[in-house]
């Protein structure tokens, strides 16, 4: 399947090519800080994306919610880019590993979906067609996730790593749970926002530190720091010197996004047509909160796909989520949801509040 069609090519470099592949969460939205962060940190990051189905998000679908930025890239643009900013976000080309487009086709009509040697095969077919030196792989896993079990996560996980090594690529799998959403906020431009948070050293801690994580894993798998530990202060220190900031900047210019208006777009407290508070029916502290709902309610707001043409609403989702273990207080607002409609809004608001559990005290 990879070798269905040429692999992107780029000159010799000092520079080591990585990636990070996830099998996708509600509210993941590591890529976006993740992948000018690792050209800060003097990688090169190819990285081909795809677009959500379902409640997980698409990176692409959150990047297209910047004005003017294209996620369809040719191969020779992919490269030099690459080569002049260290890092691309993009879309599959049209002759990158095209064997999986049909076989994924027949997997859909042959209930052969959730196969692990065909899910390992479609994922790595693309990942390896960037002529990758190192993959760093996330697994997911809860019951609204792919692998519902940690054990299910931990096989796919084993045989991605083994076949990507196999393949001359040195490879990292972690397994993560998907109980709760990651961050604070939900949907294509809400996600935008907080990974920009992210990379000016502000947003939610969760976030962040799985981003460093990523970028520590990286670090130790290139030989450029000893272990884990001294690779996320690497990162930490090199995030907190706003290089990984302008990178980020210097990407949407290279695609084509209107800097101007996206920045002013940053400064707007919400661009949804209608926004309403989601408030605690008491006082204590956040003992659940649950990702499938929160998934399923921004999917039926317009952010997520039923089906893979549905025409997606960028604006709308959830944010300013109360995290984990917070403190609340009965009738402050621990959630935001932005909707196209009032009834829309109201609708949500009773459902998201639904997927919060508390504990008094």
């Amino acid at each position: 399947m990879r070798d269905s069609g040429p692999p992107l090519a780029f000159p010799e470099d000092p520079r080591p090519l990585v990636d990070k592949h996830s099998t996708g969460g509600v509210g993941d939205k590591v890529s976006l800080p993740l992948a000018p962060l690792l050209a800060e940190l003097g990688f090169r990051v190819p990285m081909i994306s795809g677009r959500g189905l379902g409640i997980t998000g698409g990176t692409l679908d959150k990047l297209e919610s910047i004005p003017g930025f294209t996620t369809k890239l040719s191969r020779d643009r992919i490269s030099r880019q690459v080569q002049e900013i260290g890092c691309v976000i993009c879309a599959q080309t049209e002759d990158m590993a095209p064997a999986d487009r049909l076989m994924y086709a027949l997997r859909e009509v042959s209930g052969t979906v959730p196969s692990i040697p065909l899910i390992t095969a479609s994922i790595l077919s693309k990942k390896l067609s960037e002529s990758l030196d190192v993959l760093l792989l996330e697994v997911k896993f809860a019951w609204v996730a792919f692998m519902r079990t940690r054990e299910e996560a931990a096989e796919l996980a084993g045989t991605m790593s083994r076949l990507a090594e196999d393949c001359g690529v040195s490879t990292h799998a972690s397994l993560t749970p998907m109980d709760a959403p990651l961050g604070r906020g939900v949907g294509n431009w809400l996600e935008v926002r907080e990974s920009v948070e992210c990379l000016e050293g502000r947003g939610p801690e969760d976030l962040r530190r799985l981003v460093l994580e990523c970028a520590g894993h990286l670090l130790r798998l290139t030989g450029c720091t000893s272990d884990l530990e001294a690779g996320v202060a690497v990162a930490d220190e090199c995030l907190a010197g706003g290089g990984p900031l302008r990178r980020w900047e210097s990407m949407l210019a290279a695609q084509g996004a209107y800097l101007e208006t996206y920045r002013a777009k940053l400064r707007r407290d919400a661009t949804a047509s209608f926004v309403r508070a989601v408030v605690a029916p008491q006082t204590g502290h956040v003992a659940a909160l649950d990702a499938g709902v929160v998934g399923e309610v921004v999917r039926d707001l317009g952010g997520g796909r039923l089906a893979k043409g549905d025409i997606l609403d960028p604006e709308v989702g959830i944010d300013r989520m109360a995290s984990l273990h917070e403190a609340v207080t009965q009738g402050r607002s621990i959630a935001r949801i932005h909707a196209a409609s009032e009834a829309a809004a109201a609708d949500a608001a009773e459902r998201v509040g639904s997927a919060f559990q508390f504990t008094t005290g």
